[in-house]
């Protein structure tokens, strides 16, 4: 853990396990609540509500960081069946049907993930959420923008972690949230005592760090893995199936090997297509849900298709530079993103985007689809990591799980480590990694 993270973890003690970390974007809330976990194995069971398409994420991290013997089970489905994990992790659009099956355990953590979830008290996953609160002793909740937009919608996570807070909600909004009658019914949408609102909570439930708070502890670049769950997995499963048939049918004659290079070449894209494909509806979410905290980020593909996807997408807040961008469009699309409020996505081919451009307005960089050569990776990161830039680079690489994909970006990571060890400015040559990865999926 980094130092502030620490501190985190100690606040989560101090407060008896009710608490609401809101740094910023980044800063590792997801490790500072498993750190607690980790302290307390007799809390058991454990509850983790998050969106759908960050649960795969979640068991990552708990697994990689846990020496805890906690069985980690994925809920899945609106059916209840029956729960065997001490920790068990759920999405917010199932938690309905699950309300009472897991209340029946008697859980004794629950940590609620991106809590700005449960803003709208008529939602009903606001409503689960608050039912199954109910009478958990510890609960801590992580989100970088607990008010997104205005005080009205904290209210539901204050009340959830401590009800003696803000007791009464007339006073609360009248309070902070400048109610008024419009002359048609109540308007909570201002925001009255902003400083004594921020005050209150940071001498209670709430610990917030940003970015520039703790730079000095921080590296320039930090690397998160974040898997997505396919939603193609029989298709890709039969691809998959046939193309490592064929690979051992040819193998050990080298000749033939040499002369289907560029079959091969042409399987494997199309797995990683497949791939794409199948992880494309969790990725548009994570990338909304990184969006809504009110950060910009770039996001680097290779096809045409992909990015035109994502441009049909998130349209009225993205600017692109692809292959057939012109030049004058790449300075108005680069001086958008830099300049105004209102653009938060930047989508760029890694090729034609990669090099040349200073994308400093965001401190993120997130990869949807990865190229053969590890310097055209680091050249893309880069662009958010250029002279001007104060903040550490958030780099997130969104693999769809059980893939070619975690193959292929576990041997870019490796490679990336034998260009950044070489010294004295000694340049690296590029390095391709299809024929190791072709390799590794033979065996």
């Amino acid at each position: 853990l980094f130092p502030f993270q620490k501190q985190g973890v100690a606040f989560i003690e101090k407060r008896k396990g009710r608490v609401l970390i809101a740094d910023e974007m980044g800063l590792g809330k997801t490790i500072q609540a498993a750190a607690w976990l980790q302290l307390h194995p007799e809390k058991r069971p454990a509850i983790i509500l998050c969106p759908a398409s960050l649960k795969l994420n979640w068991a990552k991290e708990l697994r990689d960081t846990l020496s805890t013997k906690d069985n980690v089970q994925i809920l899945q489905g609106t059916k209840p069946y029956p729960i065997t994990g001490s920790i068990i992790i759920i999405n917010y659009d199932i938690l309905n049907s699950w309300v009472e099956t897991l209340q029946a355990i008697n859980p004794q953590v629950l940590i609620i993930d991106e809590m700005h979830y449960v803003k709208n008290s008529s939602a009903i996953r606001t409503k689960a959420t608050k039912k199954l609160a109910k009478g958990i002793p510890h609960i801590i909740a992580l989100t970088g923008t607990p008010i997104v937009n205005r005080p009205v919608e904290g209210f539901n996570i204050f009340q959830i972690l401590d009800k003696n807070l803000f007791p009464n909600f007339w006073t609360y909004v009248h309070r902070y949230c400048g109610a008024r009658h419009n002359g048609f019914g109540w308007d909570f949408s201002g925001a009255t005592n902003k400083e004594e609102l921020h005050r209150i909570l940071t001498s209670t439930i709430m610990i917030r760090r940003r970015k520039s708070d703790v730079l000095k502890d921080l590296p320039e670049k930090l690397y998160s893995f974040v898997p997505m769950e396919l939603d193609n997995k029989k298709e890709y499963s039969t691809a998959e199936l046939e193309f490592i048939e064929y690979l051992r049918q040819i193998k050990g004659k080298e000749a033939a090997e040499k002369a289907k290079k560029a079959e091969h070449l042409v399987k494997i894209e199309a797995l990683k297509q497949l791939a794409v494909k199948g992880k494309m509806k969790q990725a548009i979410n994570w990338i909304r849900d990184f969006i809504e905290d009110g950060n910009k980020l770039v996001v680097f593909a290779v096809h045409k298709e992909v990015i035109h996807q994502l441009m049909k997408e998130f349209k009225e807040i993205a600017v692109k530079i692809d292959g057939s961008t012109s030049i004058p469009e790449r300075h108005k699309a680069v001086e958008a993103f830099q300049s105004d409020p209102n653009i938060k996505l930047f989508i760029g081919n890694i090729q034609a985007a990669g090099v040349g451009l200073t994308l400093t307005a965001a401190s993120a960089v997130a990869f949807l689809e990865f190229d053969w050569v590890v310097g055209n990776h680091m050249q893309a990161e880069d662009r958010c990591h250029r002279i001007g830039q104060k903040d550490t680079v958030n780099i997130y690489y969104l693999i769809a799980a059980g893939s070619i994909e975690e193959k292929l970006v576990s041997l870019l990571a490796e490679k990336t480590k034998v260009i950044q060890t070489i010294l004295d400015g000694e340049k690296a040559e590029d390095i391709n990694i299809f024929d190791e990865l072709l390799e590794s999926i033979g065996k």
